[in-house]
């Protein structure tokens, strides 16, 4: 009999009574467990209990929801194994890929064990004669999350350890599509020592997430995802006058200079366009080759026709399956449409196969190039194993073909002249810049910035900016008269 999976809700894992969905894995589409919708019943429970936890919560001392944090992240090392196994299952990543996951979210962990030095205030004193003024960093009360499919646990740990540890209550709507993995960190979660309702966990779609946009006891929602979801969220959160930080859609842009080391450019593109079926918002999708630098695109289509797609426990596979048949015909269509719409598609994966698992989600690497602007292969998030090849005579022309994108998640330069590089990532118009590094995805102690179209909101994940978001600042101005001190001297001597 097929495992259902739990809803957390007021420190327990409780069957959900709502329909289900299938939980199926991409490599054979074996069904691995059914997911319950959550009922309206339950999202109302879980978003009483994540109220009431916040009254206690938020008094703990902020040392002890640091040494939270620090259990942890230890329980995460200790089960890391075990938990990419879960992911590579659920994902079809390879487990060097699902661990990775795993350990860019365990990062998170870290930086929130480093929350008391985090929200730290600031004081001014005599701002006036007499007159001291000083802030506060204090939580909002009860936070939303929801995430995607590509990174379930690096994503949900960018969110509930950080608004934890501010003090805030936490509920997590996980993907549908790959759930136990939030279920599992959530359950090392309560071992590590979470007070019940801190966390709550509830699976669903759409109604679901609506109901967190719209009930009013939410302060917060946080969202990563695709672009027409990330702005109804967007919309629809501050609609209802809620703080949201949503992370959508992205046409990474690597810009490859004649300068660049050859060896270096073919070996790091390679893994940045093909990595994880391409189904990251931080994967390079678009080369662009300045001037000479075009003639290592032969070379590039040979090393990325040697990676093939593999199961999780292939030490050889360069990447995983796509995550569903729909999203795998989504890509192919996307293929055929650039071929018809005048690209050359230099390496072709639409016929892909893996031994012994004919059903499994398969696109080998594909590589097109004379792209132009005009083509929905490039214009449109593809989200699957397809670089499209682009050639400029400069790098001014480079960095106007970048900033005319209305994507600005990630982008990076490839050269050996620091004038160069200083040039495009003073130029370019993208949130996180890579200099001779294909994917600038920044540790934690930074902040997640993407720009334009690819993020809705003001402050961004995690680091500083993670911790503002997720509090308020309270600011107390004080005048203690010395006519006070005399009159309380005055009143200890009579009460002698």
């Amino acid at each position: 009999m097929t495992r259902s999976v739990p809803h957390l809700i007021g420190g327990e894992f409780i069957t959900g009574g709502g329909e289900t969905l299938p939980v199926t894995n991409p490599a054979n589409q074996d069904v691995l467990w059914n997911v319950p919708m959550a009922t309206d019943a339950e999202m109302q429970a879980a978003i009483d209990a994540a109220g009431k936890a916040f009254l206690s919560w938020r008094e703990v001392a902020v040392p002890e929801r640091a040494r939270l944090m620090m259990r942890y992240q230890h329980l995460l090392k200790e089960h890391h194994d075990e938990i990419g196994e879960l992911i590579a299952q659920e994902t079809g990543k390879t487990f060097a890929d699902a661990k990775g996951d795993l350990w860019r979210g365990i990062e998170v962990v870290e930086q929130a064990a480093n929350i008391p030095a985090l929200m730290m205030g600031e004081t001014v004193e005599n701002v006036a004669r007499g007159v001291d003024t000083h802030s506060w960093i204090q939580p909002l009360g009860v936070c939303a999350g929801i995430t995607p499919f590509n990174f379930p646990a690096m994503i949900p740990l960018w969110m509930f350890p950080m608004a934890i540890a501010c003090g805030n209550t936490f509920i997590l709507k996980p993907s549908e599509q790959d759930p136990m993995t939030a279920v599992r960190l959530a359950e090392l979660f309560l071992e590590a020592g979470a007070p019940e309702g801190v966390l709550q966990v509830v699976h669903g779609g759409r109604h679901q997430v609506d109901t967190l946009l719209t009930h009013p006891a939410i302060r917060a929602v946080s969202f990563v995802g695709s672009v027409p979801v990330g702005q109804h969220v967007y919309r629809t959160a501050t609609e209802h006058l809620k703080r949201a930080q949503c992370f959508a859609g992205a046409k990474n842009h690597t810009v490859i200079m004649p300068d660049a080391n050859p060896q270096q450019v073919v070996s790091q593109l390679v893994g940045a366009s093909v990595g994880a079926a391409g189904q990251r918002c931080m994967a390079i999708s678009v080369a662009v080759f300045v001037g000479d630098s075009k003639k290592l695109i032969p070379a590039l289509r040979d090393e990325l026709a040697k990676v093939r797609p593999g199961a999780w426990d292939d030490e050889q596979a360069g990447y995983g399956p796509l995550i569903s048949p729909q999203a795998k015909k989504r890509v192919l269509d996307m293929i055929r449409q650039g071929k018809e719409e005048g690209a050359e598609c230099l390496l072709d994966g639409s016929d892909c196969t893996v031994d012994g698992l004919p059903d499994g989600n398969w696109v080998g690497p594909t590589v097109f190039s004379n792209v132009t602007r005009e083509m929905s292969i490039y214009r449109e998030e593809i989200f699957g194993p397809v670089l499209c090849c682009m050639c400029v005579d400069t790098l001014d022309e480079a960095i106007a073909l970048v900033n005319q994108n209305p994507y600005g998640n990630g982008t990076s330069i490839f050269t050996a002249s620091g004038a160069a590089a200083r040039k495009y990532q003073h130029e370019v118009e993208v949130g996180q810049v890579g200099i001779n590094i294909p994917i600038p995805v920044p540790l934690p102690f930074f902040s997640f910035t993407g720009w334009k179209g690819s993020f809705y909101g003001d402050l961004h994940a995690y680091g500083k900016q993670g911790v503002r978001f997720y509090t308020e600042t309270k600011t107390v101005t004080s005048r203690w008269p010395e006519d006070d001190m005399v009159h309380e001297a005055n009143m200890t001597i009579s009460l002698k």
